[in-house]
């Protein structure tokens, strides 16, 4: 391996905007990505590929500008980037045009003069190589230390008609971008396009997309379909236009005339920035990808269209048969057959269920290639070579409340989405809009913005309007705002514990709230406040302590204190009971939100300055944590099978309320405690959202700032339900606190002097 510098910084050689191409845009999203995901701790520079024509206009993070038909340049430019101490990887996208002399072999001065760390991206990967490909390739793999194919089939390639190190060859899909499903029918309306059936194919012109095929296809489905539109998207590729002109395009245009399909053809002759590419896509119910070559390795455009929500009808190029399986979408058997086009058009026109299940499926299924999670890939792989993995942070995402405005109607917050399309008949639920409550007055606290009270009352609403006359709560509430059966079917006592939880908050905050809000929540606080005591679950018990501590923040009554300790008192004989040694917990199982009885417990001691309480809480929470955090992870327990006392612990089928959950439990036990682990390893907690899992994949939508239901052993739930985006949004509050470096009052200390009046506006603040 080549000498290893200590430099954290990454450059990028390859094609880059304004420069139009394909991998252009590929180098201008691997840039974002990984700085969106890594900021300052994975700088990327870039060394932008310039080929004969005038100069263009680079970014600032073009550092290096290679002429790529100049031999010497290449070791030129290799011995700058040497002299650079700061830069620890070379990362280069490989395709044959890309580079000067026989199949691009001017690329081997450069390796050969470069002294730095060296991962080579395959674009193009064709089989059956000639003596000259191969060698190139053999020698690029001589000279690198790790290879990057884009797909499975790729990655064969490389090894079996390459000869090229198994050991040494990574797969990192194509990036794509994240659209909302929702946004289909909003966007068929903005372009005009919402009495349409609308297909279409993007991506640079050339005879190689084959588009005639797909136009010829389209004179028999109109006569069926009138309401078909095609939609051909994008420019004449400028090399194309270098060496022929407008040929091509004018002989689709002249197709289109002859068949009389000028009012089904819609010739979108621009290249398009990002979000309206997005838009057609999105928009779009049928994507066709006609290109013709057999061996294209990889297709930008046929993932992007599958990240869009399209049903994809393709000729079958290697990546299309790796991609569009289980239900993705359609493949062709041969190569330019407009008839058996036609018959597979007619298919998913004629079978709206089928074309929209296909497209929800690839749209899921795809998830896994967002640039989010591709960016995070050549992180660990760029931390690994550099041996610099330990320096690598990621980004916090912003705050977003798009979502949980989508999810809340006037009534209340609804309970499950999918995908990010609010679901109306999952109706309404006490836990949830209890903790959307919790979650607005929170926010309101640190950012001090008005609008977030319009939700909170609506929350609140909700619950004064779903409590009986007896104090007690119900649960569960359709779209109808009819009580449903699940109410007399299931135990009550957790969603009741939150509910006064959720107005033990409230109340605890009246000096930032308006009086008539506080009135509200005191109304419905007095109705209940004598059933707490019938509550006899541990988690009800937890949240019902939680509440009457943040009341006590506001009124330090004797007889809320004496609450407290009594239910606090039967949290320690749950303990007490189910303790044995190797087994310090409330039950004899683990199941969900577990953190809340430690987290109660220490709330208990907040109150009563009892020491047992605190004892108890710091055993049981960090027995909980053993259990929890393995090699710098987080591996919460699965949904799939609680973990049981006398059983083996299952694995995977985690979800966001767990990581939430100990998030905010390990927050109270730092600034109680000052012990810095517990810090760190509420850092390493909230990183699962960001990747730092068992799958490497995001566990929120940077578009509308939800979080995905659950992680699962080989795939994420990507529906966006209100628990789900609740516990990310509490989770990310909290974070934020210590990222903008709010102060973290020294409790122990204030403790020690006995000024518990600095105690409770501290943690009942938050």
């Amino acid at each position: 391996m080549k000498f290893l510098e200590r430099g954290m910084k990454m450059l990028i050689v390859g094609s880059y905007p304004p420069r139009k191409c394909g991998i252009a845009t590929f180098s201008n999203d691997t840039v974002n990505a990984i700085g969106n995901m890594f900021g300052s701790t994975l700088p990327i520079e870039v060394c932008a590929l310039q080929n004969e024509g005038p100069p263009l206009s680079y970014g600032e993070e073009v550092s290096y500008i290679l002429s790529t038909s100049i031999l010497k340049n290449y070791r030129l430019i290799a011995e700058k980037i040497n002299e650079r101490n700061d830069i620890g990887l070379v990362c280069i996208q490989h395709e044959f045009g890309l580079y000067g002399g026989v199949l691009g072999d001017y690329l081997l001065a450069f390796l050969l003069a470069l002294n730095k760390p060296v991962i080579t991206v395959f674009h193009s990967v064709l089989p059956n190589p000639n003596e000259k490909r191969k060698k190139v390739i053999q020698t690029i793999d001589a000279l690198s230390d790790k290879l990057i194919a884009l797909t499975s089939i790729s990655k064969e390639i490389l090894i079996n008609d390459y000869k090229c190190s198994q050991h040494k060859i990574r797969i990192i899909p194509h990036g794509t971008h994240i659209v909302l499903w929702e946004q289909k029918n909003a966007l068929k309306l903005k372009y005009e396009y919402h009495n349409k059936i609308v297909l279409s194919t993007f991506g640079l012109l050339s005879e190689n997309k084959n588009i005639e095929t797909a136009i010829y296809a389209l004179k028999d489905v109109v006569k069926k379909h009138p309401d078909v539109v095609y939609l051909v998207i994008g420019k004449t590729h400028p090399e194309i236009i270098k060496r022929e002109g407008e040929v091509y395009r004018n002989r689709l245009l002249e197709i289109t005339k002859k068949l009389k399909l000028q009012d089904h053809i819609i010739f979108i002759n621009k290249y398009l920035k990002l979000k309206q590419l997005l838009e057609y896509l999105t928009l779009s119910d049928i994507y066709l990808f006609t290109s013709k070559d057999p061996n294209q390795a990889v297709s930008g455009t046929l993932v992007y269209a599958l990240s869009c929500g399209c049903a994809v009808i393709s000729n079958p190029i290697p990546h299309a048969v790796e991609t569009l399986k289980n239900g993705n979408g359609l493949l062709l058997e041969n190569f330019g057959d407009s008839n058996e086009i036609k018959q597979k058009i007619l298919d998913l026109i004629e079978n709206k269920n089928k074309r929209v299940n296909m497209a929800k499926n690839a749209f899921a299924n795809i998830r896994f290639t967002t640039w989010e999670n591709v960016a995070i890939k050549y992180g660990l792989l760029f931390g690994k070579l550099a041996e610099r993995i330990e320096d690598l942070r990621f980004n916090l995402p912003p705050i977003k409340l798009d979502h949980i405005k989508k999810l809340t109607t006037n009534h209340g917050i609804l309970q499950f989405s999918n995908f990010s399309e609010p679901d109306i008949n999952s109706g309404y639920t006490l836990d949830d809009n209890a903790r959307a409550l919790i979650n607005m007055v929170m926010h309101y606290n640190l950012y001090r913005k008005k609008s977030v009270l319009n939700y909170a009352d609506i929350y609140l609403g909700f619950i004064e309007n779903i409590q009986r006359e007896n104090g007690w709560f119900d649960n569960y509430l359709n779209y109808e705002l009819q009580l449903t059966k699940e109410n007399y079917e299931t135990n009550l006592e957790d969603a009741n514990g939150r509910a006064v939880w959720s107005l033990g908050y409230v109340i605890g905050h009246q000096n930032i709230l308006p009086s008539g809000f506080i009135h509200r929540a005191k109304k419905c606080w007095h109705k209940t406040i004598d059933r707490i005591d019938d509550m006899n679950s541990p988690r009800a018990i937890a949240y019902t302590i939680k509440g009457l501590c943040h009341y006590y923040a506001s009124y330090s009554e004797e007889s809320v204190k004496s609450k407290v300790e009594r239910l606090a008192n039967k949290l320690l004989q749950h303990y007490k009971v189910n303790y044995e040694e190797g087994w310090h917990w409330y039950e004899d199982y683990m199941t969900y939100a577990n953190n809340i009885l430690p987290e109660a417990m220490m709330y208990s001691y907040l109150i009563t300055k009892n020491e047992d309480y605190k004892k108890i809480a710091e055993i049981t929470f960090d027995f909980l944590l053993s259990q929890y955090f393995m090699k710098r992870q987080i591996k919460v327990i699965s949904n799939k099978g609680w973990f049981k006392k006398k059983n083996e612990r299952e694995f995977y089928g985690e979800q966001p309320i767990e990581i939430a959950t100990t998030i905010i439990a390990l927050d109270l036990f730092y600034r109680i405690t000052g012990k810095t682990r517990y810090k760190n390893q509420l850092e390493i907690a909230f990183s699962w959202f960001l990747g730092n899992n068992h799958l490497n994949q995001v566990m929120y939508n940077p578009i509308n700032g939800a979080s995905y239901d659950g992680l699962e052993d080989t795939h994420v739930n990507i529906n966006q339900g209100a628990e789900s985006t609740l516990c990310f949004f509490k989770a990310q509050m909290i974070m934020d606190k210590y990222t903008r470096k709010v102060t973290v009052y020294n409790l122990r200390k204030a403790e020690s002097k006995g000024q518990w009046d600095s105690i409770f506006p501290t943690i009942f603040s938050d």
